[in-house]
């Protein structure tokens, strides 16, 4: 136990493996502990490298280690696998886990406190909010319309079909109907109540943390884009340039290059899914704005005019990102481009 000097740990939710090796790479540990007594066994383990993937409960491990004076290390899975021998289990996993994070290579990502996750926590239920006024929405739409009832698309014709439920006096749905679609409307009322909550508590948390209030300054990025940034890359000194973060987001091409030809093809759609939405619809944002009122953005201009809007945002979001990593390490402002 004396001679472990980097360790391995396979996470799970009741039995975790762990896998450790001393300094000279020689296998000194191999045991299979349950999740009352991993804390346990790490207490009584001299100081070393703990290395884990980045999966479900991998900030609180990685925080509760950190805690007992460990060093550890997350790492995406997919940079682990290649290190795993044979078939795959457990022992096979933390194992590699273990030759995994003493490459100099590797990439690791940031643990998470517990305020980042919470606010984490946050914008995952304002997604599922919006997932179910959208399913309650489209459910409304649809069971009246087979009773020959359809309204315009958007919310003044949702109001629309409403109010017909609302009605008792129309004799066009039935009552027993009626009844069912009274409770997708109240259901549909608190999931608005509970999105507005969010929001509220989303927008007062961009605006307390001075970097937030930064990073709105750049155009296409609100608050929801700010907190996600803010709690979502909590040390952007893990990317070395602004185009590593742009790579982290899935924003860049993905590359099929052979024989010094290069092969360019759609964006790799890697790392935060949310995120990545987020920076688009910002983006789109500015799009839209450029189009209806004008922008005195050059670049944007003539990316408009040899690409579709939905490509060109692509590559504006992209554009925001290394923005966004800019600001972030410099701790500068963000500043209009000027025209040459």
């Amino acid at each position: 136990m004396e001679g472990v000097a980097v360790v391995g740990v396979d996470l799970a939710k009741s039995v975790f493996q762990v896998h450790g090796i001393d300094e000279q790479g020689e296998v000194v540990l191999r045991r299979k502990l349950s999740r009352s007594k991993l804390l346990s066994f790490f207490a009584n383990l001299p100081g070393c490298l703990v290395g884990m993937e980045t999966c479900a409960s991998a900030n609180y491990w990685a925080r509760e280690l950190i805690g007992l004076g460990h060093e550890v290390r997350l790492m995406p899975p997919q940079y682990v696998k290649p290190y795993v021998k044979r078939s795959k289990n457990d022992a096979s996993d933390a194992e590699a886990i273990c030759e995994a994070v003493t490459r100099p290579t590797m990439r690791f990502v940031g643990v998470k406190s517990t305020e980042q996750q919470s606010v984490l926590v946050l914008h995952r239920t304002r997604l599922m909010l919006t997932r179910q006024r959208t399913q309650i929405g489209n459910a409304i739409r649809a069971h009246l319309a087979e009773f020959g009832i359809v309204a315009p698309v958007g919310r003044l014709g949702f109001d629309r079909l409403i109010a017909v439920i609302t009605d008792k006096s129309d004799q066009r749905v039935p009552t027993s109907a009626r009844a069912c679609l009274s409770m997708l409307v109240d259901q549909h009322r608190l999931v608005l109540a509970h999105l507005l909550e969010t929001d509220r508590a989303i927008r007062v948390h961009s605006r307390a943390s001075e970097l937030g209030r930064r990073l709105q300054e750049i155009p296409g990025v609100g608050p929801l884009v700010a907190s996600a940034l803010v709690t979502t890359v909590p040390d952007p000194h893990v990317f070395k340039t602004g185009r590593s973060l742009s790579a982290w987001l899935g924003l860049v091409p993905r590359q099929n290059s052979s024989g010094g030809k290069e092969r360019l093809g759609g964006i790799t759609k890697a790392g935060d899914t949310y995120l990545r939405k987020m920076l688009f619809v910002g983006a789109m944002a500015v799009i839209r704005h450029a189009e209806r009122y004008g922008t005195r953005k050059p670049w944007l201009i003539k990316l408009l005019s040899r690409r579709h809007p939905r490509i060109a945002a692509v590559a504006l979001a992209n554009k925001i990102g290394r923005i966004a990593w800019a600001l972030m390490t410099s701790g500068e402002r963000y500043r209009e481009p000027v025209i040459a």
